[in-house]
């Protein structure tokens, strides 16, 4: 069995199987958000999906009956799909030539006889930008390339976990630091910038503890009973692609535990999840795929330890 207070290196859906019955008063993750990050290259959306699917129908043995699941993880923005039409936007201000599809299609009505290259010497253009404008290929993407929308990842979630017998408790929203770098799309289409992420929370039936003590007044009023968690992004993912705020993992311990219970995270990534139970006076499991950012997640942990005790917010 795996022990609390323990980082492990290897696939969760098989780690999960050797964690005691009904010892987690709390799981909170943050899976790969199928964004093609480098430890989720050659992975398939089925293969994605099928992942997520196993890995919560495991927690149900394990969770403490009135225990949580609470998942941190955002919609896929920009989810490539073949059956999409290609042509996408067409933007203007980034055409170096002002000739536009309706002076083409004019020119085209005053000389319906002309070819591209006569076109082209009547609008003073390159046959290229008459191509471009009659056929879409100067659109974002151009023509060939996969079409891109948002899919909503929500409702998998609620499945697969009805599918485990754990049901979705209640939501929260993250709001972050706008995703500049990763919203290059903004530029060139009328698609916000992403500024949010979910925390879907799961319940496994059974009697579950309204604690009071567990936060102070204050922070029941300005977090606790609030459904959106006003929380700076990690400035630099330096360590791991992928970092979200100690404070985040913070607050979901303190909110759905209490000292001394076991919390898991079965994607520690480099330890975040770890590190806010051991402030919160909590013990935890963690589970990491890769064998780097595990001896990362420990490295954190024993640095934490070894350091004097400071208050985290």
């Amino acid at each position: 069995m795996l022990e609390p207070n323990e980082i492990y290196c290897g696939d969760s859906r098989e780690l999960l199987k050797q964690i005691a019955p009904d010892s987690l008063a709390l799981s909170f993750w943050s899976p790969p958000y199928f964004l093609g990050k480098d430890y989720e290259q050659g992975v398939s959306y089925k293969q994605w999906q099928d992942m997520l699917r196993e890995v919560i129908n495991l927690h149900y043995s394990v969770l403490k009956p009135g225990g949580f699941m609470v998942i941190n993880i955002a919609d896929i923005l920009a989810f490539q799909d073949e059956k999409m039409p290609r042509i996408q936007a067409d933007n203007p201000s980034n055409k170096k030539c002002s000739v536009t599809r309706e002076m083409v299609m004019e020119a085209k009505r005053l000389h319906p006889d002309y070819n591209r290259d006569q076109l082209a010497a009547f609008l003073h253009c390159s046959e290229q930008t008459i191509d471009r404008r009659l056929n879409g290929n100067n659109i974002r993407g151009g023509k060939h390339a996969i079409g891109t929308h948002v899919k909503l990842v929500g409702g998998q979630l609620e499945e697969y976990a009805y599918q485990a017998g754990l049901y979705l408790y209640d939501k929260r929203i993250w709001q972050k630091d706008p995703a500049w770098a990763n919203s290059k799309w903004t530029t060139s289409t009328l698609k916000a910038v992403s500024e949010t992420e979910d925390l879907y929370v799961f319940w496994k039936p059974g009697t579950y503890v309204v604690n009071r003590d567990r936060l102070t007044p204050s922070e029941w009023k300005e977090w606790g009973l609030r459904q959106v968690w006003n929380i700076p992004s990690v400035r630099a993912n330096d360590i791991h692609q992928a970092m979200f705020p100690i404070e985040l993992a913070y607050r979901v311990i303190k909110l759905y535990t209490d000292e001394g219970d076991i919390v898991l995270d079965p994607f520690l990534g480099s330890g975040t999840t770890a590190l806010a139970a051991i402030e919160a006076s909590r013990r935890f499991i963690g589970i990491e795929l890769m064998e780097r950012y595990a001896d990362l997640a420990r490295k954190r942990v024993k640095d934490m330890i070894s350091a004097p005790k400071l208050a985290l917010l």
